[in-house]
Order: structure tokens, then C-alpha cells, then sequence
């Protein structure tokens, strides 16, 4: 378990605090907005109302004694680069912050983000991926040059076995896992037979599963 401090509860923010929580973490949630704050008084430890960009207010945060502080502001990229900063100067190991824009990132990261997360961007990647393919279900990037790929059987593979198909040695791609009926059983034997009503997971290049996509 993490403490976590998260400052700006837009829906970004709401959304994390929901997540957070279900990871039972424990949570300090900030925000300007005493409504905002109250819609996520169920899920967090504790909640402020306050304005981040404030000196005093950051000093009385404590923010030495969080494990992670996110700076979740997606409206304002002055107080976000101004909440980062303050953030970094008063001791927080680690910082987090939203960037809406590339220029925005690479600001944050000079000031003292120690990484950033691009909301938008990923998920348009994510949604070209997932939905310029009919038989892509789901898409998790490693690398710009590897990622994981849940997908359809294709037709050929059906009735067949890993071993029989050489899957790594033909295709260069390894599964991970296989999925069916929402129940998932990760790295399958070579014997596995793959059935028409399965999904499998997949990791492999880009250029790989492009191709094995189009089997």
C-alpha cells in the first residue's frame, strides 16, 4: 500500500481516486473546488480544499511523507507547472504529473516532474490501434516497438496446437495467455489446441503482429 497525494479532481482525477482506492491505497485528495472535493470524500483518507499554486499550502501538505503525488490539473497548465515545481522544491520523492500537449510535457519534466502521463495521447493511440483492426480487442504498448495484443484465433490456427503451428519460430511472437468465456489461463503449454471461441494474448514487434494479424 502507497500513500498518495492527488491534486486536481476533474475527471482525470476522479477517475485515479476511484482506482486508488480499490487498490486500497491511501489517499489525500486536493482540489479548489469544495464540490469536487466532496464528490470523492467516499473514496479517499483525506481531502483539502486548497490552491496548490500556493507556497504556504503546499508546506502544510507534508508531501515528504507521500510515496507518489500526482498532479492531476488538465485545465490550467500554469498551475500544474507551478504545482510541480512547488511540489519538487518542498521534497516529494516522486512526482507525477498530466501533460495535455507535448510542450507541456517536456516543461513539466524541466520543473521537476519526475515523470508525465499524456491522457489524450495514449488514448489515441490506444483507439487507432484497437479499432482500425477487426479482430484487435485490446492493446498494450511496451515499447514504441513492442507491445501486447488481445485478439481473435485467427482461422487457420483452430484445432491446431502451439507446438504444431511453431508459433515462435514461424511468427516470432509468444503467447501469453488465453482467454475464454472471461476466464484467462496464462502461458498455455505447448499442447494447448486453440479453439474458434478463445481469444489469445499476444506479445511480439509491431512489424510481427502486423503480420499476424493478417494471417
Amino acid at each position: 500500500m502507497k500513500s498518495v497525494l492527488l491534486i486536481g479532481l476533474g475527471r482525470f482525477g476522479r477517475h485515479m481516486a476511484l482506482k486508488l482506492h480499490e487498490l486500497k491505497h491511501e489517499i489525500m485528495a486536493v482540489d479548489s473546488s469544495e464540490e469536487r472535493v466532496n464528490e470523492v470524500l467516499p473514496f479517499v483518507t483525506t481531502a483539502q480544499i486548497g490552491d496548490s499554486t500556493n507556497e504556504q499550502f503546499i508546506a502544510s501538505l507534508g508531501v515528504r511523507n507521500f510515496d507518489l503525488c500526482v498532479v492531476a490539473i488538465g485545465d490550467d497548465f500554469q498551475s500544474s507547472l507551478e504545482t510541480t515545481a512547488l511540489l519538487k522544491e518542498y521534497g516529494a520523492p516522486f512526482v507525477l504529473s498530466r501533460a495535455a500537449r507535448d510542450v507541456h510535457a517536456k516543461f513539466l519534466l524541466r520543473n521537476g516532474a519526475d515523470d508525465v502521463i499524456y491522457p489524450e495521447k495514449q488514448m489515441a493511440l490506444w483507439s487507432a490501434v484497437r479499432y482500425s483492426s477487426d479482430n484487435v480487442f485490446d492493446y498494450i504498448e511496451l515499447t514504441p516497438e513492442h507491445a501486447i495484443y488481445e485478439t481473435q484465433v485467427p482461422e487457420p490456427w483452430v484445432g491446431k496446437t502451439i507446438v504444431q503451428l511453431a508459433v515462435r519460430q514461424k511468427y516470432h511472437i509468444s503467447i501469453l495467455a488465453i482467454k475464454r468465456s472471461g476466464r484467462l489461463e496464462p502461458l498455455p503449454g505447448p499442447d494447448h489446441t486453440f479453439q474458434r471461441d478463445e481469444t489469445l494474448l499476444a506479445l511480439g514487434s509491431n512489424r510481427d503482429m502486423q503480420k499476424f494479424l493478417h494471417l
